[in-house]
């Protein structure tokens, strides 16, 4: 990586988990919590790491040096846009990483970030959909079916340049992801290879699956 290239990363930790049935994040596997698996593995890769958490937890974490904290607000895109205001102007590359993904790889960090550095104005790692997918209307009726080898499931981290970043957030727009924001932009994002292991926790299932994979993290198993 150029040397002239200075990474920050937004480690978003301030979900509900609605669907999990509790704050996921704070689950624990391998001994951790699911978002320090996140953020130690955010740190190796970046100058500085913004942790965006609930509200009433600030203040009563400890990530260690080289992260900041803030509350996140109503929505994701909100939670980044709070994130991104404590990074410093003078960071070029940004990767925004959900909490609940603890496992993403070195590897898949280096691709994203690469692929800033080779001129993309977004990289999303991406997985091959194995799945048939149907598009329907609102009255659950079949409008149209994807090519499977055009679609890919997306994960984070995604890296961005930081100002293509900026400028897609100062718009205050919404979306599932950050890479959706810089595309309506006009920014180009690409696809990198992503990894099966880099699953995210949505589910009790998923966090079983976590666990487990986290002790053969640790024995050296995988």
């Amino acid at each position: 990586m150029s040397q002239t290239e200075r990474v920050w990363s937004i480690v978003v930790a301030a979900g509900s988990g609605l669907r999990f049935g509790g704050s996921k994040q704070f689950a624990r596997a391998g001994g951790r919590r699911i978002v320090d698996w996140a953020v130690e593995e955010a740190r190796r890769h970046s100058l500085g790491v913004v942790v965006v958490l609930p509200g009433d937890r600030i203040g009563e974490e400890n990530f260690g040096d080289g992260t900041l904290q803030v509350a996140g607000g109503t929505t994701r895109s909100d939670s980044v846009r709070r994130g991104l205001a404590a990074v410093p102007d003078d960071a070029t590359i940004v990767c925004v990483h959900d909490a609940a993904r603890p496992f993403a790889s070195e590897t898949v960090w280096h691709r994203v970030v690469g692929a800033i550095v080779d001129g993309a104005d977004g990289a999303v790692p991406g997985v091959p959909v194995v799945d048939t997918i149907k598009e329907v209307n609102t009255s659950n009726v079949v409008v149209g079916t994807p090519r499977r080898e055009t679609l890919r499931a997306v994960q984070t981290p995604q890296a961005f340049r930081a100002a293509a970043l900026r400028r897609a957030h100062a718009a205050s727009g919404e979306g599932t992801d950050d890479a959706t924001l810089v595309e309506k932009m006009g920014g180009e994002v690409v696809v990198v290879d992503g990894e099966a292991a880099n699953r995210k926790i949505t589910t009790a299932e998923d966090l079983e699956w976590a666990v487990v994979h986290a002790a053969r993290l640790l024995t050296g198993e995988v």
